[in-house]
């Protein structure tokens, strides 16, 4: 496995997960929360580190082979 790839599957999980968090209005201070807009950007962007994710789970080499 690329560990690049997972770094930056686990970056988009985490920022995402920040911005729907700022985005719902759960995590105040800025300007970002409570707007819908940036909750759907969240949303995007942890489905985007899940698909990241799991294609590089997919493409691992089997070492049983």
């Amino acid at each position: 496995m690329h560990r690049s790839r997972l770094a930056a599957a686990a970056v988009l999980l985490l920022l995402g997960l920040f911005w729907i968090g700022q985005g719902s209005g759960m995590i105040g201070g800025s300007a970002m929360s409570g707007s819908g807009f940036w909750e759907a950007v969240g949303i995007i962007l942890v489905g985007l580190g899940i698909v990241v994710a799991v294609m590089e789970w997919i493409r691992r080499p089997n070492s049983s082979q």
